[in-house]
């Protein structure tokens, strides 16, 4: 790590750094990966300790403790550092935190309408949308190289999540992974703003937690059914420990590395290394369904390895090793 824990300051981008940006982005996306399942997990548990819910206040209920917990974790870790907060610092937290918890639910409530193959397709536009908006401001058409990177990271995952373009509809499913992924698109470019280049890192990702735990604990207390209690879920002990899992490995490992290192990578480079996550997920849904279907008693039952998977992840991993063999961009300096 190129922090300190008293400082949390990075130092100017080298191109060892930005090298180590990538594994390190590669590492978020990997523990990502096993959130999928976690998440899924945790549905299937809520739809059986708490019958009627509605979609939204599963999505709520889901999200709010991890952010929660991540931002009690974050916030005593770098107490002293959070009695500085600049107000730069507490304004990219808010604006990470409000961006990603839009996208947030938006993803997993339109997961309850539509496939997961369409939903995974759709969400991965953002890796488009973001050198066309990056082209549009700066009043010029994005490089071949990005073109051609973006072509096949939608091929990729189109390939990996078996998409049948028969099938591919705007219900309320489709609009609302549309809006999320909109909503990743701002995260991603929200943390690439200049402004914020001399920001810490760790107090801007428990400001972006707790904002997140707010927006999300409003939601469950307005959305709960009539004498529905949240004890039902805390007494469940897989549910508590799926959740601990999440917190952990998915909300404060990956966030954290992506609040860090995301900078110094270009909005692009970043976009395209984020679509490795499904390569990640089918990975990991090889054997981690069973694992916490024993767990829970619930079911959920492995995927198998095809062709669509070694096709849908080389076209993926193609992508991403032409953009950086071929940046479009430098990598943005560090002030």
């Amino acid at each position: 790590m190129v922090f300190t824990l008293r400082g949390f300051a990075m130092n100017p981008t080298t191109p060892a750094q930005h090298r180590q940006a990538i594994w390190m982005l590669l590492l978020g996306n990997f523990l990502w990966g096993v959130s999928f399942p976690l998440i899924k997990s945790l549905v299937l548990l809520h739809e059986r300790l708490v019958p009627g819910s509605s979609t939204w206040f599963i999505t709520a209920s889901t999200l709010l403790p991890r952010f929660a917990l991540g931002a009690l974790v974050l916030g005593l870790i770098c107490l002293r550092a959070l009695g500085t907060l600049t107000r730069s610092e507490r304004r990219q937290g808010l604006g990470l935190g409000l961006f990603a918890i839009a996208g947030m639910t938006f993803q997993n409530d339109g997961l309850q309408f539509t496939s997961a193959s369409t939903s995974a397709f759709l969400t991965q536009f953002y890796a488009i949308m973001i050198p066309v908006y990056l082209a549009l401001r700066a009043r010029r058409l994005p490089p071949r190289v990005v073109w051609v990177s973006c072509a096949l990271v939608l091929a990729g995952v189109g390939v990996l999540a078996r998409l049948d373009w028969h099938d591919l509809k705007l219900g309320r499913g489709e609009i609302e992974t549309l809006i999320a992924s909109v909503f990743f698109m701002g995260q991603i470019l929200w943390l690439e703003r200049k402004e914020f280049s001399g920001n810490r890192a760790l107090p801007v990702t428990t400001v972006m937690f707790a904002v997140q735990a707010a927006v999300a604990g409003v939601m469950a207390a307005g959305l709960a059914p009539p004498g529905v209690h949240m004890l039902a879920l805390w007494t469940n002990g897989p549910w508590v420990g799926f959740t601990l899992l999440l917190t952990v490995l998915c909300t404060l490992a990956a966030f954290t590395i992506m609040n860090m290192f995301q900078p110094r990578l270009t909005a692009t480079e970043a976009g395209l290394l984020y679509c490795s996550e499904p390569v990640f997920t089918s990975l990991l849904a090889l054997f981690l369904p069973a694992w916490f279907s024993q767990w829970s008693g619930s079911v959920y039952l492995n995927e198998t390895a095809t062709a669509n998977l070694l096709l849908g992840g080389g076209l993926i991993t193609a992508a991403n090793v032409l953009i950086q063999l071929k940046p479009a961009d430098p990598p943005p300096a560090r002030a």
